[in-house]
Order: C-alpha cells, then structure tokens, then sequence
C-alpha cells in the first residue's frame, strides 16, 4: 500500500467532509466566562465521537446578541441540513441532547 497521496486528493476529502459533516454549533458565549469556557471543552470532547463544526460567538460584540442571550450564556444552538436550527442546551453542555441531536439522521 503506497503512502503517496495524488494532488486532487485533499479536493476529495473535502467534498467527502462536506457530504457527511453536515452538523454545526454556534456557541453563545462571552470573554472570562467560565462555564462557557466548560462547554466549548465538553463539546470539543465530542468531537471524538462526531464529525461536527464549532462556530463560537461573542454576544458582547453585538448589542442585538446581548440583548436576546445577556444572562443566559452559554447557550448551545445546532444546526442540521434539513432540520431548523435548535437551541440544546444553556448554562451547562447536556451531554444526553446533545448525542441525541447528532445522532438525528439527515434527509
């Protein structure tokens, strides 16, 4: 078995990525807050599991953000293709909702 791995290769795996990584989390989060610092971790924790991107968003930098989310941060929303984004979890990452919510096939 060679290790050479063709040029176009990286294309594949990236169409490949696209098709199947179709879960994405936007974190609501804000600077020197702890437990929003504990759920990226524990979400990042998943990721050993699944296949998933993280978008993490500053509420401090957006009046409107601050206004919908102020005291309720962390607060974890997923994203699915054909499903309408979910808010999971806030305060705490819900280990249980949050498998539950990446094991929902998609359409």
């Amino acid at each position: 078995m060679s290790n050479v791995i063709p040029a176009h290769a990286g294309i594949q795996r990236l169409c490949f990525f696209s098709l199947y990584a179709l879960t994405h989390f936007t974190l609501y989060s804000r600077s020197y807050c702890h437990l929003c610092d504990d759920m990226l971790l524990a979400l990042k924790a998943l990721q050993a599991d699944f296949s998933f991107t993280i978008e993490v968003i500053d509420v401090d930098a957006d009046p409107a953000l601050v206004a919908v989310y102020d005291e309720l941060v962390p607060i974890l929303i997923g994203t699915k293709e054909g499903i309408p984004a979910q808010q999971l979890c806030h305060y705490f990452l819900n280990d249980n909702v949050v498998r539950g919510f990446l094991s929902i096939p998609t359409s």
